[in-house]
């Protein structure tokens, strides 16, 4: 079996499809090394394992709305495109998106995924309460007033197979969304937060060369004022894909025109089905603040960063209190690379852009391409010992565990 990109191949001795979460409770217990897998869109091998993968799409895909919680209850295996267009029917939403609808609602916040928008959190945000089958084979549920909630929810697979989870809902809204252009360097820089905070969400668009950002795409809602110009960056008059090359036709739609949260939020439809193989990506987060400098930093890189990218997207997110999420405690810019399918050209430069990134206290995120020994997570993560410590209680024998988790860790195969 290989990941979403292709770029990986698992090393998993054996592969069960549970058809309920019964049966995944007695895999797992009966497992030497065990490891979930959902949409695998992970580019790195943080869900890998030499023992038993173990599919989550045969398990009986839920969607419970509780209207009276304010909350609805889903299946792990979920994909953020069917949830959102459940909700959507019965007249709810949730808080934010990520670029692609097509991934799992665990997967992806169990590795810290977001979407975008100085005051919204990351898609963990929204979790009230988390299924998790342990080592043993328990089946748990954890909520907020349990300390280790916190540590669970962006848990990296470390703690257990998410099998549920209880998100947030509030009512549907309508949202539009504009693409200026060529909005430059100095003044993205001298305003960043300014622009950043200018909607309910905003993401640059670039390669880092150049005097101009080519696309900022701002998500605005319905009752906001209609966007104009902005520091001198224009709107578009037809729809932008974030590659200049590529037909708009299968991105959400733009120009203004109200819809949907879940058909805005996005920057993909959902009845678009991404390709495989074709890109690499990395993200790196890091305080807000430190915004400016940080994008100087990357862009002195930018003659040997472009050749290797497709683009690269930058966007804020807000705090939040999950131990190891990259989010902890820190209002967020996320620096996101795109890179095309050159992963020893990329896994060379990756060292280096993380060394211009390190005086900014970065976090990568825990699913993408990464360099761990580039980093000293324990004075990252301010409860990163306490969440190691609860990996050696809860799965003392690393049935969990594989070659990246122990390297962040610190602990013996």
């Amino acid at each position: 079996m290989k990941n979403w990109a292709g770029n990986l191949e698992y090393s998993s001795a054996e592969v069960h499809r549970p058809t309920s979460v019964g049966a995944l409770q007695e895999l797992v217990a009966n497992a030497a090394k065990v490891k979930a897998l959902g949409s695998r869109h992970s580019f790195n091998t943080v869900a890998d394992t030499d023992g038993t993968h173990l599919l989550l799409d045969a398990l009986p895909q839920e969607i419970v709305l509780d209207k009276e919680k304010g909350t609805v209850k889903v299946s792990g295996g979920i994909s953020y495109g069917a949830l959102g267009r459940a909700l959507e029917d019965q007249g709810y939403a949730i808080h934010n998106l990520a670029s692609l609808p097509h991934i799992s609602v665990a997967g992806a916040i169990q590795t810290g995924t977001h979407g975008s928008g100085v005051n919204n959190p990351s898609l963990a945000g929204a979790v009230v309460s988390i299924d998790l089958v342990r080592a043993s084979g328990e089946l748990v549920t954890l909520t907020a007033d349990d300390d280790e909630f916190r540590a669970s929810v962006v848990g990296i697979g470390a703690l257990g197979i998410v099998t549920g989870l209880e998100l947030a809902i509030q009512p549907t809204f309508q949202a539009r969304q504009r693409v200026l252009t060529g909005l430059s360097w100095n003044e993205a820089l001298a305003n960043f937060q300014e622009i950043a905070s200018s909607a309910y969400s905003v993401s640059f668009f670039t390669n880092f060369t150049g005097d101009t950002i080519p696309q900022v795409w701002i998500k605005a809602l319905e009752t906001d004022a209609p966007l104009a110009d902005m520091f001198g960056a224009i709107p578009a008059t037809v729809a932008m894909h974030p590659l200049p090359d590529m037909s708009a036709e299968n991105c959400t739609e733009q120009l203004d025109v109200a819809g949907p949260w879940l058909d805005r939020l996005p920057h993909f439809r959902h009845e678009f089905t991404p390709s495989n193989g074709e890109e690499l990506q990395s993200e790196f987060l890091l305080p807000l603040d430190h915004a400016p400098a940080a994008l100087r930093a990357v862009r002195n890189l930018a003659g040997k960063l472009a050749p290797l990218l497709f683009i690269s997207e930058i966007r804020t997110i807000a705090a939040d209190d999950f131990w190891l999420s990259p989010f902890y405690e820190q209002q967020s810019v996320a620096l996101h690379f795109t890179w095309k399918p050159l992963q020893s050209e990329v896994e060379e430069i990756l060292p280096e852009l993380e060394e211009a990134l390190r005086p900014f206290g970065t976090r990568p995120h825990w699913g993408k391409l990464f360099t761990p020994d580039q980093y000293d997570f324990a004075a990252l993560y301010p409860r990163f010992e306490d969440f190691r410590k609860l990996v050696l209680a809860h799965d003392p024998s690393g049935k969990f565990s594989n070659a990246l988790l122990n390297g962040i860790l610190h602990r013996d195969s």
